[in-house]
This record gives C-alpha cells, structure tokens and sequence, in this order.
C-alpha cells in the first residue's frame, strides 16, 4: 500500500470496449481517414498493424480505413508481412495528404467526440474521491501542522471544489496545495489523448502532467483514452487570460487544452494567487459560471463556443488578504478559506528537528529555543514554517564552503540569520 493508498471511491466506468467497426465509432469516419492518409504520407509505408498503432485503433478498424483509401485511389498494397498487408501512399493520396495539412497538421491518437469526453469526465469528477480524518494525517505526517486545519484540509479534500489557503509568506501555502494534489493523484480516470469537435482538433492528454499507469495499456479498453493518476496542475505569475482558452497553434493548425481542462478530474493549483499577469478580478470573472455551475466554455478561432466540464478540485494559494483581493461574491464561490498563519514554538522546534534530521545534523532544543528569542524578540520576527529549512540551508553552505562540518550552535545560526534577514537600516 502506498502513502496515500486510502480512497474510498465510487467505481469509475472506463471507455467501452476497444470499437471494432465504424459503427461503434464516436467520431465520422472521414475523420479517420483523413487522419490515416496524413499519418501514411508522412511514414511513406506501414502494415495495417502499424497504423492501428499510431491511430489507437483496434485491427479490424485499421482494415477498413486501409480498405476505403485503397477504395478512393489514395494507397495501394505492397505486399504481405505474417499475412497482415503492407500498404503505401499512392500519387493521389499525397496530393489529398497534402491538403488536408494544409488544414492541420495532427497526425497523434484517433480522437473521441466531445460528448464522449463530456460524459467520461462527469462520471469520474473529483467530488467522488472520498478521504477519511486518519488517511488525511498519514498524508500530511511529513508536515508539522495542528489539528483545526489538518480538519479543514480535509473537509475540503472531500468538497471537491474550491479552497483558498491564505497567510503569510512562508508558511508552506504552496507545500501544502502539493500534498493535496498527490493525495488526490493517487486515484485512476480516463483521459483521451484528443477530441474532435467539427473538424477541428483539440489535443487533451500531456504527457508533462497525465501520469500514465502501468495498467493503460493492459486493459482492453478504447486505445484513444489513457488510464492516468488523477491530474496535477500548477500554474504562478505565468498565468495570462490567453492560457484561461484554447491555444491555437498558427503552425499545426490545431488546438491545445488550457491549463484548466488537463486538470479536469484532478486539481488545479492557482500559486501566488493576486500576482499573476491577469488580474484576480478578471480571472474570476471568468471563472464565476465555472467554480458555480462546473462549466466551462471555451472559443474555437472561428468564435464558436464549445461547453466542457470544468471537474476539478481549485486550490487558490496566496499571501494577500482575500477580502483585499476579491469581492465577497467571488468569496462564496470559493467554498473553504484555510489561513496558513505562523507556528508555536513547539511547532517551530519540531520543525527545525525534522530538518537537521534530514541533514544529518546534531540538533539542540536549547540552540533552537535562543534562536527563537532571537528572532522572535530581538527581530521582531514571527516564527514561520520556512525559516528552519533556509536557516539550515544557510549554516550548510557555510560549512561547505569553509571546508568543516556542520554544526548548528549559537555561532553558525548567528551568521545564517544575519546573512538570511534584512539588517535594520
């Protein structure tokens, strides 16, 4: 079992069986042969077992699609390899491969319709994930944090819908939106590699961010879908209004999901939320119908709009004052604020003695707690969960570079927090 293996949820249907005609095919046949001819012209010549491989298709649709080319002129067989024919593209079919590149260059995995991606996504939304309070605190063991918020972090685990964890810088905000996300990873859903939506497609799964187990391609499942840990997306101040869309590639000719529908079915982490190149205010507005109603619409280049789910748990991280950031009609839509504030000093010597353990550095509570003082009283600094990591670090790279062996005393935690905290002008 692993860290995080303690999930209590509903059994989530994958995608039917692997379609062995048109017929049981979600998306028109011209799309695939368009898709089979674009892949023929750019390999030269393949068997019809290869291109069921490139296309995730099963072999009896591959057969077909090789037949209604072969039926059109636009390739030929070349022969027989273990009685599975070899086939190539003919001069007709490069002069059609080559306008239909000229529409899109996308030659991956057949894609799925979007209803079919509607009602996969739907049927394994992360609101089905369910935690209990002594699976949430083997989670977070690696963490000091007390009791009342190891409670709200998992009431919200459960929502599966929005939470802000706000407080001060560096009390382990974006640490604790991480965990989470592992958490919740540790769950399987279905992601299809693209959709189809009239003609235009949209490339879903990232091989960056859908972790693929190792049962995908063992299930005899729909080849067009990836069996995956529940996504992770993190996005900062990189964030644009451009990102919140689809992003059209002028060059291939087709669309790449945004950062919120790879997180679908998973969670999407909002880091230094308030300093991002778009405004909190407009990023929520355009989020208001998605973090109420879980949908979302997004815009083909052409203007039309299409509808998708928008099935994630939001984890908002940030340093500012929410009331300052957002108007209380944003607030409520946020269902959980968590305020990440500063540590006791017991918190802070547990701390401080996990992280000289990690480094294998002899730890004195006596040391700790004049360093406490001393940044507490003398300057007049409150004790946040970061500052034993960095001071460490600090007395570490001293140690290197003076040749000696760590130790932390008085002496090298005096000079790693006169080196760590601004002097008083």
């Amino acid at each position: 079992m692993s860290d995080y293996d303690f999930f209590i949820t509903e059994p989530v249907d994958g995608p039917a069986h692997k379609p062995q005609s048109f017929s049981e095919l979600d998306v028109r046949q011209s799309v695939l042969e368009d898709l089979a001819l674009k892949i023929l012209y750019l390999t030269g010549s393949m068997s019809i077992s290869e291109l069921a491989e490139k296309t995730r298709l099963s072999f009896e649709v591959a057969k077909e699609l090789a037949y209604q080319l072969r039926a059109e002129l636009y390739c030929q067989v070349t022969g027989m390899n273990a009685n599975i024919p070899q086939i190539s593209i003919t001069t007709q079919g490069r002069t059609r491969a080559m306008e239909l590149l000229t529409q899109n260059h996308y030659t991956g995995p057949a894609p799925v319709s979007l209803a079919s991606y509607v009602e996969q996504t739907r049927s394994q939304s992360v609101r089905k994930v369910e935690v209990r309070a002594e699976d949430v605190q083997r989670a977070f063991a690696h963490l000091v944090i007390g009791k009342e918020t190891m409670r709200q972090l998992g009431t919200a685990l459960n929502s599966g819908s929005s939470i802000f964890l706000y407080g001060p810088p560096g009390t382990g905000k974006t640490t604790i939106a991480e965990t989470l996300a592992r958490v919740v990873a540790e769950d399987e859903v279905w992601i299809p590699y693209a959709l189809e939506v009239d003609g235009q497609i949209i490339t879903v799964f990232d091989a960056a961010i859908h972790k693929q187990t190792k049962e995908s391609k063992n299930t005899g499942r729909d080849g067009r879908w990836v069996l995956c840990q529940r996504p992770a997306v993190l996005v900062g101040g990189e964030l644009t209004a451009e990102m919140l869309d689809l992003q059209f590639n002028p060059v291939t000719k087709y669309y790449v999901a945004p950062a919120q529908m790879k997180a679908n079915n998973g969670v999407l982490i909002i880091d230094d939320f308030g300093r991002q190149r778009i405004r909190p205010e407009d990023l929520l507005n355009r989020w208001v119908v998605p973090l109420d109603r879980r949908i979302d619409f997004l815009a083909l280049s052409g203007g039309k709009k299409i509808e998708v789910p928008f099935e994630m748990l939001v984890v908002f991280a940030s340093n500012m004052n929410p009331a300052e950031l957002v108007d209380a009609c944003f607030l409520r839509r946020i269902q959980t604020k968590i305020l990440i504030g500063t540590v006791s000093d017991d918190q802070f010597c547990e701390i401080f003695r996990r992280v000289a353990e990690e480094h294998r550095v002899a730890y004195d509570i006596n040391v700790v707690k004049d360093l406490i003082d001393l940044i507490r009283d003398t300057l007049k600094h409150e004790l946040r969960q970061c500052y034993p990591r960095d001071l460490v670090n600090q007395v570490l790279w001293a140690a290197r570079y003076e040749g000696k062996k760590p130790a932390l005393d008085h002496a090298s935690l005096a000079l790693a927090v006169e080196a760590y905290f601004l002097a008083k002008a």
